[in-house]
């Protein structure tokens, strides 16, 4: 294959060329996840979804400055997976994944040591930042001779717009949104799929953004889609799954965030959803990012969603996940009493309460769609 991009950037040979169906990350069961100065709550986003949801999978934590030598401690996940200085440390690697997601997607140039590593060992480099692995000359120089291969998992050439499809009716679309942006809108609808897929019916994930894409496998880094078509692109890979009972569909930003309701739009519009899940932070009042513009209730955001969405196709908002990080167990329950009087609908905080109820009320939209 070409050796260089669009742009003439050389690239290693053995990339894979743009779109999620060209990789399966599931193949990949002795991950490392490096993290090299940035394990923390904040930045090691990609990380925690990966020792949460492919926890099996992942062999260790790399970050030669961290002070403590198992996950849980480090991140609160991963149990016993051991937190190491360096890649010679881990045990046959199969992959390298780069375990955080900081702010402007730039790749820190202390994480570049292990990464030129990796590649020479033969080993693959699995990236979710803007900052393209193969675009760099020298880095796509080693991979092509070792045969490692370099996959951005947001690097995109997605050129089609929606063609406004018609879906499967017996496909239940439920997508998660939110009051604001990292409110847990992937943590939730990866959580409701597990559920429910325990109780053994047909569900699936699609994954929108990066660290979903890592989790799950494949999908559509929506954030890196041009703005005409990240409808068609969201429109198409649920045409591609509809073939499931139920989709769980990765929400992105919010639809009043002054700088990423685009994407919420398109998504919204794109997989044409049957029910919503919001998603919210308990006592977060202001936008993230934008400390000056004030949140809206979640009544607002409710009828304001469910009026966006039901352009397209009839929606509606099903139930309500609280992240309760801000809150005491205490404090939580009673946010759970207020906001289901306000809004009549149910309301858990996913990572102390579970899914459950809100796995139950996507099978009661299930019998109502299919009746």
């Amino acid at each position: 294959m070409s050796t260089t991009n669009e742009v003439g950037k050389p690239l290693a040979q053995n990339t894979p060329a743009f779109g999620p169906s060209t990789y399966d990350l599931t193949k990949y069961n002795r991950i490392a996840v490096l993290t090299e100065g940035h394990t923390n709550s904040f930045t090691a986003k990609t990380a925690i979804g990966l020792l949460r949801f492919r926890g099996q999978d992942v062999v260790a934590i790399i970050d030669s400055e961290c002070t403590v030598s198992t996950t849980v401690e480090a991140l609160g996940h991963g149990g016993d997976t051991p937190v190491v200085a360096s890649l010679n440390q881990v045990d046959t690697p199969d992959a390298l994944f780069i375990g955080i997601s900081p702010a402007g997607g730039r790749l820190p140039p202390a994480m570049r040591k292990t990464i030129q590593e990796a590649a020479e060992r033969g080993i693959d480099v699995i990236s979710g930042l803007h900052d393209y692995l193969c675009e760099e000359p020298d880095l796509a120089a080693i991979a092509a001779k070792s045969g490692s291969q370099l996959i951005d998992v947001r690097r995109t050439k997605e050129r089609e717009t929606a063609k406004h499809a018609a879906f499967n009716d017996q496909c239940v679309r439920v997508h998660t949104v939110g009051h604001d942006c990292s409110v847990g809108k992937m943590f939730t609808a990866l959580e409701v799929e597990r559920e429910l897929l325990k109780r053994d019916v047909d569900a699936k994930f699609i994954a929108t953004g990066q660290t979903g894409i890592m989790v799950s496998g494949n999908g559509i880094p929506i954030d890196s889609v041009v703005s005409d078509f990240v409808n068609g692109s969201i429109e198409n890979l649920v045409l591609a799954n509809q073939q499931h009972d139920f989709l769980l569909i990765e929400g992105q930003g919010s639809v009043v965030h002054p700088a990423y309701s685009a994407v919420t739009l398109g998504l919204l519009h794109g997989c044409a959803p049957h029910g919503l899940i919001l998603c919210y932070e308990a006592g977060r009042t202001h936008t993230k990012g934008l400390d000056h513009v004030p949140l809206k209730s979640l009544s607002e955001l409710k009828t304001i969603y469910e009026l966006i969405a039901s352009t397209r196709n009839p929606c509606e908002v099903i139930g309500v996940a609280l992240n309760g990080r801000r809150i005491s167990e205490e404090e939580a329950a009673i946010e759970k009493e207020k906001v289901t009087a306000e809004l009549g609908l149910p309301v858990c905080d996913v990572y102390r309460d579970g899914p459950q109820l809100l796995a139950d009320a996507v099978m009661e939209l299930g019998k109502k769609v299919r009746s």
